[in-house]
């Protein structure tokens, strides 16, 4: 139903190589990253609290190409259980029909992976399950724990467009990817939670054609909503039912935690090892503000206002409940699922506090 190679060929012609750099340029700034992400580990472990083994995910310095293809990857394999429902539900197609229909659909997703692959600096993959790091070394222990992945041309495009160090930049991002890569390494439940809520929003689809067709309908219509300026309407909330959207809920309050977290570990390591931390932090804020109207469109259909959003509430949320409790205290919430926040505790730190605290 949906044509990967195409997809991935379309992304990646769309999103062009990005900035010009020489050979040994290139080399420095890939092992600069891989640095980095190795020396993040001890510095997102000594201000967390979280003991998390090293070296469990591998560190995979990419171009936008090898970005777009390890997320077509995850794309294929999460949505396949949605494919092979619509497949069992849809009347039968003849070949013509299927082939230009998997065409179609490869050419909208290259289209949105082509336009992701240009804004993503790094992210770490939780569901990757392939070789780890050590696996060539003959070390049973080295299946992987998930994968780390650094855009290295949007890292240096960044970096020349801010004018900050670009040593003390790398070493900002990695801190960020590093306290993904330690969270779902210390708190082992939380791949699967994840993939569960996921794999309960996939079955939420309804292949009949009839509501199918009424949902689109009235997602044309709202799409208005967000050209006119809605930054609480996204595709995801447009196109989902009343049930799935409380699955979003759910998982708007995890991913919250987990980039807010991650951006009060940088913020808060910083200091001691970036000397330029302010800086980076000023001019980078500022550059999510500023976008073209045509951007800020495109990234409220495609949720990443609410991204965005994730980073402020969640660090505010991290920080709001420090304050009261402790860093030591805050860690309960990586305890148990039940101890995630909602995605209303996420705006009031204190009723989580109550919630779990007392």
């Amino acid at each position: 139903m949906i044509d990967w190679d195409l997809a991935v060929a379309t992304a990646s012609r769309l999103a062009g190589p990005g900035p010009m750099i020489t050979r040994p340029q290139a080399e420095a700034v890939v092992t600069e990253l891989r640095d980095g992400a190795n020396r993040s580990t001890g510095l997102v472990r000594d201000f967390t609290g979280l003991e998390a083994r090293e070296r469990t995910a591998p560190v995979l310095v990419v171009d936008r190409t090898g970005w777009i293809q390890a997320n077509a990857d995850g794309f294929e394999e999460v949505i396949s259980p949605l494919v092979e429902k619509l497949r069992s539900k849809r009347a039968a197609a003849s070949g013509m029909t299927e082939a230009v229909g998997s065409k179609v659909t490869g050419l909208e997703v290259g289209g949105l992976l082509g336009f992701l692959s240009s804004k993503v600096l790094g992210q770490f993959d939780p569901f990757y399950s392939g070789p780890g790091p050590d696996s060539g070394t003959g070390d049973a222990a080295g299946a992987s724990s998930g994968r780390l992945l650094l855009v290295a041309p949007n890292i240096v495009h960044v970096e020349k467009e801010l004018e900050v160090d670009p040593t003390d930049f790398r070493l900002w991002v990695c801190l960020h990817e590093e306290t993904h890569r330690v969270q779902f390494t210390a708190v082992p439940w939380m791949r699967e939670h994840i993939r569960g809520e996921i794999e309960e929003l996939v079955a939420g689809v309804d292949p009949d054609p009839a509501k199918m067709a009424a949902m689109l309908r009235e997602g044309l219509h709202r799409i208005g909503d967000v050209v006119r300026g809605d930054e609480d309407v996204s595709l995801i909330d447009i196109f989902s039912t009343p049930e799935q959207r409380l699955v979003m809920d759910r998982l708007t309050g995890v991913m919250s935690l987990l980039e807010g977290h991650a951006d009060v570990v940088m913020d808060g390591v910083g200091p001691t090892v970036i000397p330029s931390v302010d800086d980076i932090r000023r001019k980078f804020d500022k550059r999510r503000k500023g976008a073209s109207y045509l951007d800020r469109v495109l990234r409220r259909l495609l949720g990443l206002e609410a991204k965005m959003a994730q980073y402020r509430d969640g660090a505010a949320f991290v920080r709001g409940v420090v304050d009261k409790v402790g860093m030591e205290d805050f860690n309960a919430v990586w305890a148990e699922p039940a101890n995630l926040p909602s995605k209303a505790e996420i705006a009031d730190p204190a009723a989580w506090v109550r919630r779990v605290h007392g």
